[in-house]
């Protein structure tokens, strides 16, 4: 920290020491980087009219200035304010017109309240400060192709202090006024369109009018020489689109504008309000830590998850398309209404997950998003309710370093399931206009889980308490089973039944259902009834099916209208795994297909019988989304069989040869319908392991042999050239050199990333821990490519030669790293094994890692979980 002779020494001394008097009052608030709630709302309750005006000059090296001008009104001198600022070199303070030095641990600026006024302050602080690159604050980014320099925002949850002098905390809103200098072939984007740009030499100046009121995680600033698409004539807001020119290529405007233009028009028509903002841009950016961002009016995704280097398929426009409209959801539902604190969030990306899936199903040709949902997120979300670490959806946040503790699939789809099953119970129009009842009477304010559910229960006029504590407020999925008697042909009585997975107090949900029968006839399992159904409690009778004639299968969650896991009586259960190919619902397919899987995870049906199952009905199976469904387990399960080697290892060997043979017929087969093939081979180049399917793959890599309709763009070689290295295929290492000079982008590099750390080589696996461990040697989005590929399951041996090393530093690099690593690094090197001996490493860990932060627990204790269940697979295998 370094401070100007400003000629007022004696005014800063006296400053210093009036903050030297009030040194208890300023500690108050510790050294620690996070916010706790109660500080924050101690400060919101003394902090109103807030306005900031930033003056940035960026000129694409490590480092930027900005002056922060801050107006707020103050209810309270009595004691010092904190203003947060994150590592910055403070250059001047200022506090309503007196120049001091700054009381500043580069955490936050503690401001001396006898300068500060009961009313009206303002205060000016000068500072420069190096670019952050690990994804968060003011993220810079230098493109290995061209050399040119991209910069990009990213603040959720309090990293606006990263970038800024700020209130950093969602329910102190303000107004932003923005002036950026940058070079003058660079692009500015932010949550206002420029109204003024000056010329200044190599430079220039942008001018952004005030911004409406926003929490300080929805405002932004991304600057580049950003390529830019604009679309002015597909609805009344002017869309732009910006991407790196050197991936330029590889972006499909037109889907991007034709998703947002549905959408926008889709969302005002259902919530009656209009778009918040004036303008509609998103900023496709590199490194980016999650999918998308928020900000308003100036989205972000994440480059590689929407970028490709051949023609998008079906799966990934739908991803798209969804996740466009998730992020324009939170325009009105987290930008325009924003929660009070961090434990509201889970509401912020439940509702845009449930909404950005209608939307998606109802305003886009993806009419089966449902379908998709429920084979995706939804599972996730029934698979981390069932763990011992499951978690309400509401959950108090402590601090700013917990906001996204519980940022999971409880949060997204299991939230997003609960309010799709209250859709359903209150009715779609009730639900409709107590969404939009909420967003009028809370606009461009804070609001509470209370507020949401109140605006509801005005709508239905209900009482939705009980509902609220039993879904929000409690943990767990229930499961529900038909159990019925026939006499003569029909049905003699017909009984729900709920329970829980907690002992001691189980918690009975009510949720409505439809409960569907279905009867063998001729080539088809044929649908013959559906009731709706609101059930409660642990026995609900269904008296109108008496008389219905006898089902060979019965479904109780038909058209997956609940949060349920659905257990099916033995007679369905065999009508199941028999007749899957002549179920013509697709959805009830899928369905079908997951309680077959949830009964392998359950211990209840051996492996070998499911993936006997599979081999019979998949090659018959012409449902892209359901392929995908069925897929995944089949990944998981090749997982386990590599992990559960010796024990295994014939069995193993033997599926992942037919995994591979039948990926490779079943791409042969679907040529001529390019979503279906590429979806079987991007599977037969995962699932090849065996001498004979890599062969073939190193063939197709050099041309030597061919696959009608398969054209191997850059992406898919570096596919294949990561398998080859994976398993050392002769030559794979040369391979590895000869794409990497070819494909010098962010994206080949971190291709050769993977492929580098993947090949099963002690030397490559010591030197990349130690790189990752000590963050040396590369940037952190390169080094969560390494820890994603460095112990695939089946090296066993190279995974055991650094697992106590791992487990000894765990809590050591827990308490050093911080929550934004530790979210990658917990998950990817752990160490699992599928063993009773890695089942007591792991408890043993547990035990003696007490202080391990909530997300690094929670990890453990799920691998610990996985390797419990992993071994009951392994059990249960009958070959």
């Amino acid at each position: 920290m370094r401070i100007k002779q400003f000629g007022i020494i004696v005014l800063a001394t006296a400053a210093l020491s009036a903050c030297s008097s009030n040194n208890t009052q300023i500690t108050s608030r510790d050294d620690s980087p996070y916010l706790t709630q109660a500080q924050a709302m101690a400060r919101s309750a003394r902090v109103s009219n807030v306005s900031y005006d930033l003056d940035f000059k960026l000129d694409g090296s490590d480092s930027f200035a900005n002056q922060t001008t801050i107006r707020f009104t103050l209810s309270d001198n009595s004691s010092p304010l904190t203003l947060d600022l994150s590592k910055a070199n403070i250059q001047r303070l200022e506090i309503n017109g007196h120049v001091l030095y700054p009381n500043y641990n580069g955490l936050y600026l503690s401001l001396n309240p006898k300068l500060l006024l009961n009313g009206d302050n303002l205060v000016k602080v000068s500072f420069t400060r190096k670019h952050s690159t690990n994804g968060e604050g003011l993220h810079r980014f230098v493109d290995p192709v061209d050399g040119k320099v991209y910069l990009y925002s990213h603040f959720e949850p309090a990293a606006a202090q990263q970038m800024f002098a700020v209130f950093d905390q969602p329910d102190i809103k303000a107004t932003y006024k923005l002036t950026v200098r940058a070079p003058a072939d660079w692009q500015v984007i932010s949550a206002t369109r420029e109204d003024n740009i000056v010329n200044d030499g190599d430079f220039r100046v942008w001018h952004f009018p005030v911004s409406p009121k926003l929490s300080p995680y929805n405002f932004s600033l991304h600057a580049g020489p950003y390529h830019m698409w604009q679309d002015d004539k597909s609805g009344p807001y002017p869309m732009r689109l910006f991407a790196r020119q050197s991936v330029a290529s590889q972006v499909y405007p037109q889907d991007w504008f034709r998703y947002t233009a549905a959408g926008l028009k889709f969302f005002e028509n259902y919530f009656g309000v209009k778009y918040p903002f004036k303008k509609y841009d998103q900023v496709l950016v590199p490194d980016f830590l999650y999918g998308a961002m928020e900000n308003a009016g100036a989205i972000t995704f994440a480059e590689g998850r929407f970028l490709y280097k051949a023609k998008m398929t079906k799966d990934q426009q739908q991803m798209l398309a969804g996740v466009i409209l998730h992020e324009m959801a939170h325009q009105w539902f987290g930008d325009l209404v924003t929660m009070k604190w961090w434990n509201g969030l889970w509401l912020n990306e439940s509702f845009a997950s449930f909404m950005g899936t209608l939307a998606t199903a109802n305003a886009t040709e993806f009419d089966y998003a449902w379908r998709s949902f429920y084979a995706g997120g939804k599972q996730g979300a029934y698979d981390k309710d069932s763990r011992v670490t499951t978690h309400p959806i509401e959950v108090p946040v402590p601090t700013t370093g917990n906001a996204f503790d519980n940022i999971d699939a409880i949060t997204y789809s299991k939230g997003a399931s609960v309010l799709k099953q209250l859709r359903h119970l209150l009715g779609e129009e009730v639900f409709r206009k107590g969404v939009s009842e909420y967003l009028h009477t809370y606009a461009w304010q804070n609001a509470t889980l209370e507020d949401f559910i109140g605006s509801l229960a005005k709508a239905a006029n209900r009482d939705l308490s009980q509902w609220t504590q039993d879904w929000l407020y409690t943990a767990g999925v229930n499961t529900l089973e038909a159990n019925f008697q026939c006499s003569n042909g029909a049905i003699s009585s017909f009984t729900l039944t709920q329970t829980a997975a907690v002992t001691g107090q189980p918690v009975l949900r009510e949720q409505k259902v439809q409960i569907a029968l279905l009867r063998k006839h001729r080539q088809q399992l044929a649908l013959t009834k559906t009731v709706a159904v609101t059930y409660q409690g642990a026995r609900t009778q269904v008296p109108t099916l008496i008389g219905e004639q006898c089902p060979d299968l019965v479904y109780p969650n038909y058209d997956d209208w609940g949060f349920v896991k659905v257990k099916l009586d033995d007679k369905s259960f065999a009508t199941a795994r028999n007749q899957l190919a002549s179920v013509t619902d697709p959805l009830l397919r899928s369905m079908l297909w997951q309680s077959l899987w949830d009964s392998v995870m359950a211990g209840n049906l051996p492996l070998n019988h499911y993936l006997d199952t599979v081999f019979v009905n998949l090659p018959k199976e012409h449902d892209y989304t359901l392929i995908g469904q069925i897929l995944r387990t089949l990944h998981t399960s090749q997982h386990w069989l590599a992990q559960m080697a010796p024990l295994h290892a014939d069995y193993r060997d033997q599926v992942a040869r037919a995994l591979a043979q039948m990926s490779l017929r079943l791409t042969m087969e679907t040529a001529g319908n390019s979503d279906l093939q590429r979806r079987w081979f991007d599977a037969y180049i995962d699932f090849a392991s065996d001498a004979e399917s890599l062969a073939h793959l190193n063939e197709l890599l050099d041309g030597k042999a061919k696959l009608d309709g398969i054209i191997l763009d850059q992406d898919t070689r570096w596919h294949i050239v990561r398998q080859l290295n994976r398993y050392d295929y002769p030559g794979s290492k040369a391979l590895l050199k000869q794409e990497a000079a070819k494909d010098n982008s962010d994206t080949g590099i971190k291709a050769a990333i993977a492929a580098t750390v993947i090949r099963p080589e002690a030397e490559i696996k010591r030197e990349w821990l130690g790189r990752i461990q000590h963050q040396s040697g590369e940037a952190f989005p390169k080094l969560r490519i390494a820890m994603a590929n460095l112990y695939p399951a089946e090296q066993q041996l190279l995974n055991s030669a650094t697992a106590e090393e791992r487990l000894d530093t765990l809590a050591q690099m827990d308490q050093s790293k911080g929550p934004v690593f530790m979210r990658s690094y917990a998950p990817t090197l752990i160490p699992t094994e599928c063993n009773h001996s890695s089942v007591n490493r792991l408890q043993q860990a547990v035990k003696d890692n007490p202080t391990l932060s909530v997300i690094t627990m929670r990890t453990l204790k799920e691998l610990l979980q996985e390797e419990q269940r992993c071994v009951v697979v392994s059990e249960k295998i009958t070959r």
